[in-house]
């Protein structure tokens, strides 16, 4: 979770990590009141090369999916990629179930399955879908299109190997957070050029636009994912600092001029959040183009509250729109 990679910045700051402290608190006063957390300053600093490694080390901690969740970890295709599985306990009586294939966050430079499979049982449990999450290679070390490869090398192999995993191949939906989410969104693209037709894809504040690197963002972007971590997320992603002539097909989804013809979409963001105008500009641009998209804004909410502020009932209602919305596609 992005809180969780936060603190490894934080443990590098020292003097720096005070003063930010003292620069966000006023800030606290413009996020929803029950999304307020006194650490939340604390949570918040810049990733770059110096923090990337304890932020992974806190984002392969293990959660747990929860009652009436089968997990099991299984090593796919060649080259080799390790998938988390997550299906209902009572599934083999069941039949054919709906499959998702999960894609975690992370700015594409940290996270992994196992930290997101409290999320992955969620959907499991609201479901009764089969959800397979990979463990996609990350940037900077491996910048695009390694991850997204990963991810569709995913969605062939839950296609192919259907009957075994237990899922109707004709029930797939993507869903992701943040990098998770702009890659689901890219999954969604490239599978339709493929001639895969999936049933829908839900994206949680997703990275869709390389170009908000370059912009200012006035009064979001203050908590959890601030400019900065932006800005090197991309360019590791990208193998080079973003730029407004170009990126490479499907790095960035919001680059892409034609959405006709995509899978239907749930699209929710945060108004404090840095991705806020490329997600909504994103959503309205799948709607002008035909595309059924349920848009949802949380006012106060800035990036990642739902994985910080986990009980907070906006949140709570955050995720349940989520599920809903593949539920009425699956």
């Amino acid at each position: 979770m992005l809180a969780t990679a936060t603190l490894g910045g934080l443990a590098l700051g020292g003097w720096s990590a005070l003063r930010h402290y003292r620069s966000l608190r006023p800030d606290l006063s413009r996020v929803a009141p029950e999304l307020r957390n006194p650490l939340l300053p604390l949570l918040t600093t810049s990733h770059g090369p110096r923090s990337l490694r304890l932020a992974r080390w806190f984002n392969n901690i293990e959660s747990q999916p929860g009652d009436g969740v089968e997990a099991v970890e299984r090593r796919i295709g060649t080259p080799e990629l390790d998938v988390l599985i997550t299906r209902p306990a009572d599934s083999a009586d069941a039949g054919a179930c709906p499959g998702v294939l999960y894609i975690h966050g992370g700015g594409f430079i940290f996270g992994s399955p196992k930290n997101e499979a409290a999320g992955c049982g969620t959907l499991t449990r609201e479901l009764g879908a089969v959800v397979v999450s990979p463990d996609y290679r990350l940037a900077p070390e491996h910048p695009f299109p390694a991850a997204l490869d990963d991810c569709m090398a995913t969605l062939h192999w839950m296609r192919e190997h259907a009957g075994e995993i237990g899922i109707d191949p004709d029930r797939i939906a993507v869903t992701g957070s943040s990098a998770g989410g702009g890659l689901a969104a890219a999954v969604a693209q490239r599978a339709h050029d493929e001639g895969i037709a999936l049933r829908a894809q839900a994206l949680c504040y997703p990275a869709v636009d390389d170009r908000t690197a370059l912009r200012d963002q006035p009064g979001r972007g203050r908590f959890l994912w601030p400019p900065k971590s932006n800005v090197f997320a991309w360019t590791s992603y990208l193998g080079r600092v973003p730029r407004s002539s170009d990126a490479p097909r499907y790095a960035a989804p919001a680059r892409r001029d034609d959405l006709s013809g995509l899978a239907p979409a749930w699209v929710g963001v945060g108004e404090l959040d840095l991705l806020f105008d490329e997600t909504i500009d994103y959503a309205r641009r799948l709607q002008a183009c035909g595309v059924p998209c349920e848009v949802v804004t949380v006012p106060g909410m800035y990036h990642g509250a739902d994985g910080l502020m986990t009980k907070a009932p906006t949140m709570v209602e955050f995720r349940r729109s989520v599920a809903d919305f593949l539920g009425r596609y699956l």
